[in-house]
C-alpha cells in the first residue's frame, strides 16, 4: 500500500523509470560508445554531433586489449562500436544511442565518458587554463574519472554503473610544452579507462547472476 501511494505521488517520468524491466536476451550483443560534453576536443580526439552531448569515435586512450577483455566476458556474443554513420548530427538523449545500438542488433548498450581536470596541487584549485607561466616548483595534479553505464537497448533499463579514477602528480617544469601537458592527460585517461574495464567486468558478473539464463525467476 505504501509503495502504491508513493508511486501515485510521483511524476509520470519517474514512474516510467520504475516500471522499466530488463528485456535483453543472453548471450547478448553489446554496442559500445564514448560520449563527452558538446564541442569536446583534444589533441588526439574530437567529438561529433551537437546538442546535449557529443560522441567520440577515435580510440585514442582505449587499447585493443581493453576491448578484447570486454569481448571475452561470459554471455557476450559480440562487441560493436557505434559509428558515425549510425548517428544523427543532433543528440538530445540516450534514445539516439539506443537506436544506433538497435541497428547493430545489440541487446545492450555500454556508454562511457571521461572527465579530466588539471589542478594546482598545493592550493587544490582547478586550473581552468593551463599556461606555461607556472612556477617551476609548482605542484600539479591531473585527475581523470572514467564512468560507464550499461543499459537495455530496447527501453533504457539500467543494469549497472561503474566508475574508476586515475591521477598523476608532478611539477610545472614538466609542462614545458603543450604536448607534455597533453601527454599527462592521455596517460591518466588511459589508466582510468583500464581501471574502468575492470570495474565493468565486476559489474557484468552481477548482471549475469541477476539477469542471465540461470538467474532465479520469480513471479
Amino acid at each position: 500500500v505504501m509503495a502504491e501511494a508513493q508511486k501515485a505521488g510521483a511524476s509520470a517520468d519517474i514512474n516510467a523509470s520504475f516500471d522499466k524491466r530488463p528485456l535483453a536476451n543472453f548471450p547478448a550483443g553489446v554496442a559500445v560508445v564514448r560520449i563527452q560534453a558538446p564541442g569536446y576536443s583534444s589533441p588526439t580526439a574530437q567529438g561529433f554531433g551537437s546538442g546535449a552531448y557529443s560522441i567520440v569515435l577515435t580510440r585514442d586512450i582505449e587499447s585493443d586489449t581493453d576491448m578484447q577483455r570486454l569481448a571475452k566476458l561470459p554471455m557476450i556474443r559480440g562487441i560493436a562500436p557505434i559509428g558515425r554513420l549510425l548517428m544523427p548530427s543532433t543528440l538530445s538523449s540516450d534514445k539516439e544511442l539506443r537506436q544506433a545500438a538497435a541497428q547493430l542488433q545489440a541487446d545492450l548498450l555500454l556508454v562511457y565518458t571521461l572527465d579530466t581536470t588539471f589542478h594546482d596541487r598545493d592550493l587544490a584549485s582547478p586550473l581552468s587554463l593551463v599556461t606555461l607561466g607556472l612556477s617551476p616548483t609548482q605542484s600539479t595534479t591531473v585527475v581523470t574519472t572514467a564512468s560507464a553505464v550499461l543499459m537495455d537497448t530496447r527501453n533504457g533499463y539500467i543494469y549497472g554503473v561503474s566508475e574508476a579514477s586515475a591521477r598523476k602528480n608532478g611539477l610545472a617544469t614538466a609542462w614545458n610544452t603543450e604536448s607534455a601537458i597533453d601527454g599527462d592527460r592521455k596517460r591518466t585517461e588511459t589508466e582510468a579507462f583500464q581501471k574502468l574495464v575492470g570495474e565493468v567486468e565486476t559489474m557484468w558478473k552481477g548482471v549475469i547472476q541477476d539477469h542471465g539464463p540461470n538467474a532465479p525467476r520469480g513471479e
